[in-house]
């Protein structure tokens, strides 16, 4: 039994390691009696968790509806695995996990103190290593980094989140998304940062000329470790616009399945607190990288144009983002290059994709082509009818976060139109 020394020591302990907030909720894996213990005695005598519940058996065969079965719903904010009964399978369940519920931070509980097994574990998407028996401050200080991170992603100062993904290439997504970017920076006065997650060949700096490229973003993804305000600068380049841009991969990204795992959803946590709106242009690409942000985003613009394999595509996509709970509500449909003489009418999409079109961008091709031609990134089109739409499009973007946007003279919109 402890002594009354001992539970003062305990409790003053217990409540530095507290936070503000609602608890966090746990839940135990195939943990022994006396971890067991120990847990149920910190959390009653800290606000910081409430342990939930314990999990018995490993699985590696399941699904995210397998794994909310066994775990409880909702989710838990944080799953503790012992990784010393059958290494292996706790190896193959925080896979799963981290995979299924990328909201659920786990931590490794281990009587390995070894670097090799603390990487293993770090490797299959843990965030924590506690070694048995269990220090406690150690304990509090990893509570106390999740209970920060879910505090800012609740901040209504953090960042908006805009996902920009096409129906298939050609749609005009990087054009969408770079232009946008850019209205929103300078006509709108905010704080901008635009993110190519293209793993191959992207397109976005090219589009805003800024050709002078040093890292890319899944440079970045690789070094989460180092990542802080000095860092991040060295990937940062910045448009005339006051657009900031984190450029993607101009050649195959060979080393991509080996990025740390849950080191995009990291950085994006890092970068929601420096900017009023993050852009990110999405390869058309149905994989748990795309998925990741888009759970994680404010909203996705589908951009499509009007073809018969697009709006097909299209389709697809709500259908897949239906199954892994991505709610309807989130995804606005976007109908680049429209033309009331399209073969393909809006009623005829919206009949086939079962919601309305949020935005139609006017086709204006020639007008493109010729500034293609030229050679000049930086094309002036005043008084056209695309740059009006978007204009458009972006103060109603600025303005959902609540602040009047600023008026600007009319003028033009930098960088190539069609990708």
């Amino acid at each position: 039994m402890k002594s009354m020394v001992e539970n003062d020591s305990w409790n003053a302990s217990s409540r530095e390691g507290s936070y503000a907030g609602e608890p966090l909720s746990v839940v135990g894996v195939c943990l022994d009696d006396e971890t067991w213990r120990f847990l149920n005695l910190f959390a009653g005598l800290t606000p910081s968790i409430r342990m939930r519940s314990q999990v018995n058996s490993y699985r590696s065969d399941q699904d995210q509806d397998a794994i909310l079965e066994q775990l409880g719903q909702p989710a838990p904010d944080v799953c503790l695995v012992d990784f010393d009964k059958n290494r292996r399978a706790a190896v193959m369940m925080a896979e799963h996990i981290h995979a299924s519920l990328p909201g659920t931070a786990i931590f490794a509980v281990s009587s390995q103190s070894q670097p090799n097994a603390i990487l293993e574990a770090m490797r299959c998407g843990c965030s924590e290593y506690l070694v048995k028996p269990i220090d406690r401050d150690q304990l509090a200080s990893g509570v106390m980094r999740i209970g920060a991170r879910r505090k800012e992603k609740q901040d209504p100062n953090r960042a908006q989140l805009l996902a920009f993904m096409g129906a298939k290439g050609g749609c005009g997504t990087t054009t969408l998304a770079t232009q946008l970017g850019a209205l929103l920076a300078s006509s709108c006065s905010r704080s901008v940062l635009l993110l190519d997650l293209h793993p191959d060949f992207g397109d976005a700096a090219l589009y805003l000329k800024l050709t002078k490229t040093r890292y890319h973003f899944f440079e970045l993804l690789e070094n989460t470790d180092r990542l802080d305000a000095d860092y991040l600068e060295s990937f940062l380049m910045r448009h005339s616009s006051g657009l900031e841009l984190i450029p993607g991969s101009e050649g195959s990204m060979a080393t991509r399945d080996a990025l740390p795992p849950g080191a995009l959803t990291s950085t994006l946590d890092f970068l929601r607190p420096r900017y009023e709106f993050i852009l990110t242009d999405l390869p058309p690409a149905l994989n748990e990288e795309n998925l990741s942000v888009i759970r994680d985003c404010d909203q996705l613009y589908l951009v499509t144009v009007a073809e018969v394999s697009a709006v097909r595509n299209v389709v697809r996509q709500l259908e897949y983002f239906s199954r892994r709970d991505v709610p309807r509500e989130k995804i606005r449909v976007v109908l680049n290059r429209n033309h009331k003489r399209n073969v393909v009418t809006d009623a005829q999409i919206e009949k086939v994709i079962g919601q309305k079109i949020f935005w139609r961008v006017p086709n204006r091709y020639p007008q493109v082509v010729k500034t293609i031609h030229e050679g000049d990134p930086i094309a002036q089109l005043p008084n056209s009818e695309v740059t009006r739409s978007l204009e458009e499009w972006a103060a109603e973007i600025g303005r959902k976060s609540g602040t009047e946007t600023k008026k600007k003279e009319r003028g033009g919109i930098l960088g190539l139109w069609n990708r």
